[in-house]
């Protein structure tokens, strides 16, 4: 594994690993947050019980992490990964009017947050892409 692609991986597995399990006991009504927020990008999450929802998006964001954090998982694999989860949530933030300033790319306060998704997804585009060599 090249030293560049060990950074990304490490960097981004690292993250999401540790965000994925501090969701993991969650209070329901942190959940419930999480779950209006991710409707606004995907709506059929309004239909998910909040706890079966957070317990989705914490497994989810804890494998995501493992698997970057794994040397003998492919690059392609976890950058597909990697890029359709952070993509999930970028619709998130483009499809929620406070997220963003009036030009609808730009952070808001609100949104700033949310916006470090759009360096996930190219660290995703940029390990399927490695793996194209």
């Amino acid at each position: 594994m090249r030293l560049s692609n060990a950074i990304l991986r490490g960097v981004s597995g690292a993250y999401l690993l540790q965000s994925g399990l501090g969701k993991k006991d969650a209070p329901v009504e942190v959940y419930e947050h999480l779950q209006g927020m991710a409707a606004t990008g995907i709506p059929q999450f309004k239909e998910w019980d909040a706890k079966a929802f957070g317990q989705f998006l914490w497994i989810s964001e804890a494998a995501i992490g493992g698997l970057l954090l794994t040397p003998f998982v492919s690059k392609r694999l976890a950058g597909i990964a990697l890029t359709a989860f952070s993509a999930g949530m970028l619709t998130m933030y483009f499809n929620n009017d406070e997220m963003t300033q009036e030009d609808g790319i730009r952070p808001s306060q609100e949104g700033t947050p949310l916006s470090k998704d759009a360096w996930l997804t190219a660290i995703g585009l940029a390990l399927v892409l490695q793996s194209k060599k």
